[in-house]
This record gives structure tokens, C-alpha cells and sequence, in this order.
């Protein structure tokens, strides 16, 4: 028979409880120094990133935009008279001089009217011709009846004196005398009548051909703008350039106002770049621009601002004052970049692509080692199209990643491998 010992019992209930104890205070302490332990920094490749360093100097502010070549002068040719194409003669592409012929045009009518109008002013013409005849006629008639009483006049003159002088010798009596000045009084009054008459006539003979001469005047002007009319059924360039389209084709039927064509200069160009509205603020006239046509840069300056906003960008017309490379054209493709201002003795760094202008971000720096990086708040001023004003939280010669690093936003500390 078995007498159970109840000291030995005890003794083995505590030692099961103290294990316990000290197995539950080990567990406890365990997971209080895990949770207090950071976690495990992320390792990246360092290939993968691109990096920049905090330098101190002249910083130029500048925009950029994409954009387009486009002629400061373009035509737009439109049909002055309606009539139906007979030919094409220039196709778009080809160069074109101000008298090059692009289309011609056909219009039975206007060929008639030139027709009527040539007419008439050729009746006009005999018309006027036969009266100048007239006219002369009765001027030469009158001229002669001018010179037969100036001969009249004369030998009344003669007489007069000569009976005067017969007269005082006794040879004639005084109503001779008296007689013969008589006749000369009236062949003087017949004289100035005459002259009288004659300046009459040549002003009458005037007024008739000038009155004439304006009918002609109106019908050859009625002439020369059915033949200008004619004439302009032939399209022209009008200008020396590209012809950059022609709207119609043959057989086609045009009313006046109808756009036929169009020409620009190719040599004569402007660029027109898109600027973001939010850094289009910025900008103002005059400023200095260089164009990258892919064949070459071209400098420029700002020459307009267009008010409005489309599609989130503003339009800034570029005046060219290079040269233009060889293969510049109307519609090519560009980009521009507009010089700001030029900020002296300034911290700046290359711009990352997703940070704003005035803004606070948090960009990781290297660690002198470069080994880790840590993310650490920067204040952000100006920026330009490449570089961004450091105000606070970065110093001279520090490094810091520049590429998109929100994949690490749950992180504050990245270790870098080589």
C-alpha cells in the first residue's frame, strides 16, 4: 500500500508554476524588444536611380514647350468670280512666285462682257473722234472770219489815216474824213466781236471733247475691269513662298469668295510653343527663346502672349532672329525653351519631375558612405526647366535621389546596393 507524500507534491506544483512564470516573462520580454526594433531597410540598385547634388551658383529660369514652325505671312487665295476649273497647273509642296499661275478658270459670261464693253468704248471713241471734227470745223471757220475783219480792220486804219492827212491838205472834205473814221470804229468793234467769239468757241469746243473724253474714260475703265476680271480667272500665287494646298479640283465650280489655295512663305517664319498655363505666368514679351527645330537651335524672343488658355497651355509666339536650319519648314515640329531670369548665388539642385514650384517635398539624401539614403523634408523655391531653388533642407554638395521613389513611400530609409 502506497502513503502519498504531500510535501513532495507541493514542491512540484511550484516548480511547474515558476517555469511557467519565467517562460511567459521570456516571451513578453521577447516580443517587447522585437516591437522595438526598426524594421529592415529596403535595398534598391543604385543603377536604377538618378541622382544630383546640391550646388551654389547662377541658376537660369527658363520654360519649355513644345510647338510648331508657321509662316508669318499666310495667303489665302479666293476666287474673285465664280466660274468652273479648266486646270490645275501647280500641285501643293511646289515653290511658287507672286505671279506663278496655280489655277485656271472659265466663265463664257465675263468673255462676254468684255466683249460689250470693248464695244462701246469704241463707239465712244468714233463718237468723240467725230466730234472733235466738228468742232475743229467751226473753229477754223471762225478763225476765218477773225482774220477777215483783222484785214477789214486794217484797211479801215489805213484810210482813216491817210484822209486825215488829204484832209489837213485840202485834198478832201470833212465828210470824207468823217466816213472813213466811221468805218474804222466799226471794224474794231467787229474785231473784238469776232475775238470774243473765237475764245467762246475754243472754250465751248473744250468742254464738249472734255465732257466726251470722260464717257470714254468711264467705258475704258468699265474695260479694263471686265479684262481684270478675265484676267484674274488665271490664279496667281500672289506671293513668293510654298504652296501649301489647293482646294479644288478640275471640272469643280467656284463661287466668288470660294478658298482656292494657299500659299506661305517658307523663309519668313515664326514659332508658336505651347506653355503650360501654370508656368506661362511667367512669361512676357521680349524675352530671350531658343528653338530646337532637331536640325539645329535657332534664338529668338518672345513677340506675343496669346490671352487665352486651350487645352491647360498658352500659346507664346517665338520671333526668329537666327537662321534657319536647312530642312525648316511651315508645320515642323519644335521644341522652345524661354529664358526667365537669371538668379545669382543660388542653391539648387536638378529638378525631379514630379515637384512643384514654392512647394515642401521629402526627397531621400545619401549618406556620406552613400551606402544608405534617408528621406529628410526639403522646402523647394523657383524652378526652371532642369534645376529647382533649394530654400531649406539640404546643404552644398549633399546628394539626393531625383527619380520617382513612390515605391518607397511606406519607408523612410532605402539601403543602396552596388
Amino acid at each position: 500500500m502506497d502513503i502519498p507524500r504531500p510535501s513532495r507534491k507541493l514542491a512540484l506544483r511550484r516548480r511547474r508554476l515558476a517555469i511557467g512564470a519565467l517562460i511567459t516573462f521570456g516571451v513578453v520580454g521577447v516580443t517587447y524588444g522585437l516591437s522595438k526594433l526598426e524594421p529592415a531597410a529596403r535595398e534598391v540598385e543604385f543603377k536604377t536611380l538618378f541622382t544630383g547634388s546640391v550646388e551654389r551658383g547662377e541658376m537660369l529660369r527658363a520654360v519649355r514647350g513644345p510647338g510648331t514652325l508657321v509662316p508669318k505671312e499666310i495667303r489665302i487665295i479666293t476666287s474673285e468670280r465664280d466660274g468652273v476649273v479648266e486646270r490645275r497647273l501647280v500641285e501643293a509642296g511646289s515653290q511658287v512666285t507672286a505671279d506663278t499661275v496655280i489655277v485656271e478658270l472659265s466663265n463664257p459670261e465675263l468673255e462676254q462682257e468684255l466683249q460689250e464693253a470693248n464695244l462701246q468704248l469704241l463707239g465712244v471713241k468714233a463718237e468723240y473722234n467725230d466730234l472733235k471734227a466738228r468742232l475743229d470745223s467751226q473753229l477754223l471757220n471762225q478763225q476765218a472770219d477773225l482774220a477777215r475783219v483783222q484785214a477789214d480792220f486794217e484797211g479801215a486804219q489805213l484810210e482813216a489815216t491817210a484822209n486825215e492827212e488829204l484832209f489837213k491838205a485840202n485834198v478832201i472834205s470833212s465828210i470824207v474824213l468823217r466816213r472813213s473814221e466811221l468805218e474804222a470804229g466799226q471794224t474794231t468793234e467787229r474785231l473784238a466781236i469776232e475775238k470774243q467769239r473765237l475764245e467762246k468757241i475754243s472754250d465751248s469746243n473744250t468742254q464738249q471733247l472734255a465732257a466726251k473724253q470722260s464717257e470714254i474714260d468711264q467705258r475704258r475703265a468699265v474695260f479694263e475691269l471686265r479684262r481684270e476680271q478675265l484676267e484674274s480667272l488665271r490664279v496667281r500665287a500672289a506671293i513668293d513662298g510654298v504652296l501649301q494646298e489647293v482646294s479644288i479640283e478640275v471640272g469643280e465650280r467656284v463661287n466668288p469668295g470660294m478658298v482656292l489655295a494657299r500659299v506661305a512663305q517658307q523663309k519668313n517664319l515664326k514659332a508658336e510653343l505651347r506653355i503650360n498655363e501654370t508656368q506661362a505666368k511667367d512669361v512676357v514679351i521680349g524675352q530671350i527663346a531658343r528653338v530646337d527645330t532637331r536640325n539645329g537651335i535657332v534664338d529668338g524672343r518672345v513677340s506675343r502672349i496669346d490671352p487665352s488658355v486651350i487645352n491647360g497651355s498658352v500659346t507664346v509666339d517665338i520671333e526668329l532672329t537666327g537662321e534657319l536650319p536647312p530642312g525648316a519648314r511651315p508645320d515642323l515640329s519644335v521644341d522652345g525653351t524661354v529664358e526667365l531670369e537669371r538668379l545669382e548665388d543660388t542653391l539648387y539642385v536638378s529638378r525631379p519631375t514630379y515637384v512643384q514650384a514654392n512647394s515642401q517635398v521629402k526627397l531621400f539624401k545619401l549618406d556620406p558612405e552613400g551606402k544608405t539614403a534617408t528621406r529628410v523634408p526639403v522646402r523647394l523655391g523657383r524652378t526652371s526647366v532642369q534645376t529647382v531653388e533649394i530654400i531649406e533642407g539640404l546643404a552644398l554638395g549633399e546628394t539626393v535621389i531625383l527619380s520617382d521613389t513612390s515605391a518607397f513611400d511606406e519607408v523612410d530609409r532605402i539601403r543602396l546596393r552596388y
